[in-house]
């Protein structure tokens, strides 16, 4: 009986793991390490992620989309949709975002993102990436193109 119980254990507990391993993205913010927002009615909000492959070691390529690499000047579209929004560096066309001005470092959030942008004239909305390591999170100051 006491065997029965422990490869019953072995088996719950190895399921479980599996499944906590294999449902999770790393790449997401909303994996709780990492969190990015906007105003409720601004279209910007994303979770960063890259989809280009790469090994740890290897810089990320020239031509990523990922919001993490965009700079003051360059544009980003919205590809999210159903309340969870996704920006993408993309040419500046109608319906895209310029970035007027990137604030890299720690920001705590909503509060923080506007006090910094409401210092850049012209600015629609904005977008935020707020990390557990604060070196990675920067603040993006958006005009609607």
């Amino acid at each position: 009986m006491l065997l029965v119980v422990v490869v019953l254990a072995v088996l719950l507990l190895g399921g479980a793991g599996a499944y906590w391993m294999l449902g999770r993205d790393e790449e997401s913010p909303t994996a709780g390490t990492t969190a990015a927002t906007a105003p409720a009615d601004d279209p910007t909000e994303a979770a960063p992620s890259d989809p280009a492959e790469t090994t740890p070691t290897a810089p990320a390529p020239a031509s990523s989309t990922d919001p993490r690499f965009v700079k003051a000047g360059q544009c980003v579209a919205n590809e999210g949709g159903g309340g969870q929004p996704k920006l993408v560096i993309a040419d500046c066309a109608p319906k895209t975002y310029e970035v007027l001005r990137r604030v890299d470092g720690a920001t705590s959030g909503k509060k923080d993102a506007e006090a910094k942008c409401g210092k850049v004239d012209g600015y629609t909305d904005w977008y935020f990436f707020d990390s557990e390591l604060d070196t990675l999170d920067f603040v993006l100051c958006l005009k609607r193109r």
